[in-house]
């Protein structure tokens, strides 16, 4: 018998942001602007038609849809069938709501998701880029992907044909988590060849949009979709992308939020690649292996030698340094692990190959060693004993 809906008894302030996202014509602005004008989503669903009209940019289109907005009950039928096929909402007042989405000036009052965000999401890195994608980009994308997911870095994107696809089946398949913001809403998966990709996501990570899960993908939504994916990400980095790419817009939201953009150079003739070209000269940061992403976001650039002090005449005896403390006993894997790793680099890739173990109980296990001084890590994707 299935338990209680994630969605039952969602206070009334709540569905009547519920009831507000579904008005199609109210993104993120128009949203601000009602909110500033009637003070919440209540008091802008109950307002009259002449004072909605005062507020700029509502016509007497927008005007009557607001007022036909669904009611509470008709939106509690609505979550009661979604949260059947495990979507849920969140808000900023949740703890599970994604952090980064709290810091931007605009983030979703009302987020649907369907998956688990989990704390480690935090570290997270978009990869954007054209849905025409060469094999250039789509053997990038995925290589990237892969690599960062290894570095136990989630991968957010879009669930786009293209780069999108490439870059969370390539996290998925080299065992990472990943998050994909659509720009419809979560019952209507698009593109529909996608399904199983997102079924995927679910369970390895979460799908999260703004837009009611019944509501299809409507042209205006996926810039405002954009500022999700930069928002829940530590930086953006854009495989390909055209000229007149909707990556491009995903990087300015970036630099808006904040974010670290990133860019990979392509063939100088290449259409698809016009848009990278155009924001390195911005200055987006070229990048040319993970590492490159990774020194920016975690800080692994070897640090500076550090010199020792010129000794004084007068400098009084040096203290004994203290002893070194008892070697941790540890448990299994990490034991295994560690037994693998000695002072010169080696990869998550080999230690995977040498111990046969899964790659998040590797990742995992390496983030404990390192944490116990055991293990150093060298760059993204290489680790030596410390």
């Amino acid at each position: 018998m299935p338990g209680p809906s994630p969605n039952a008894d969602l206070p009334p302030d709540v569905l009547d942001e519920v009831r507000l996202s579904a008005v199609r014509g109210v993104g993120p602005r128009m949203r601000q602007k009602l909110i500033d004008r009637f003070g919440s989503a209540g008091g802008a669903l109950s307002a009259a038609a002449a004072d909605l009209g005062a507020v700029s940019g509502v016509g007497p289109k927008l005007a009557g849809a607001i007022a036909r907005a669904p009611d509470r009950e008709s939106v509690g039928r609505m979550l009661a069938d979604a949260a059947q096929y495990g979507v849920r909402v969140l808000t900023p007042a949740d703890e599970e709501y994604p952090p980064g989405l709290r810091e931007i000036h605009d983030p979703p009052p009302v987020l649907y998701c369907r998956g688990a965000i989990h704390a480690e999401d935090r570290r997270a890195v978009a990869i954007v880029g054209t849905r025409r994608a060469t094999r250039y980009g789509l053997r990038c994308a995925a290589t990237f992907a892969a690599e960062l997911a290894r570095a136990g870095v989630t991968v957010v994107s879009g669930l786009a044909r293209g780069v999108d696809g490439a870059a969370h089946t390539a996290a998925l398949d080299a065992g990472g988590r990943t998050l994909a913001a659509l720009a419809g809403g979560l019952s209507r998966i698009y593109p529909p060849e996608h399904t199983r990709l997102a079924d995927r996501v679910a369970e390895r990570g979460a799908l999260l949009a703004e837009a009611p899960p019944p509501m299809p993908p409507m042209a205006g939504a996926f810039p405002q979709r954009n500022r999700i994916i930069s928002g829940l990400s530590l930086g953006v980095l854009v495989i390909e992308a055209a000229e007149r790419s909707g990556a491009l817009i995903t990087v300015r939201h970036a630099a808006e939020q904040g974010r670290d953009a990133f860019a990979l150079p392509g063939p100088i003739d290449s259409p698809q690649s016009r848009g990278c070209h155009r924001v390195i000269q911005e200055g987006a940061k070229l990048v040319t292996s993970v590492d490159d992403v990774l020194e920016e976001i975690d800080g692994f650039a070897p640090a500076a030698p550090v010199r020792a002090a010129r000794p004084t005449p007068a400098a009084a005896p040096a203290a004994s340094p203290p002893a070194d403390p008892p070697p941790i006993d540890w448990d299994e894997p990490e034991a295994t692990l560690l037994g693998c790793i000695n002072d010169e680099p080696t990869s998550i890739d080999t230690l995977v190959g040498a111990t046969q173990l899964p790659v998040e109980r590797v990742l995992a296990s390496l983030s404990r060693l390192e944490a116990g001084g055991a293990v150093t890590r060298v760059s993204g994707v290489l680790v030596r004993r410390a």
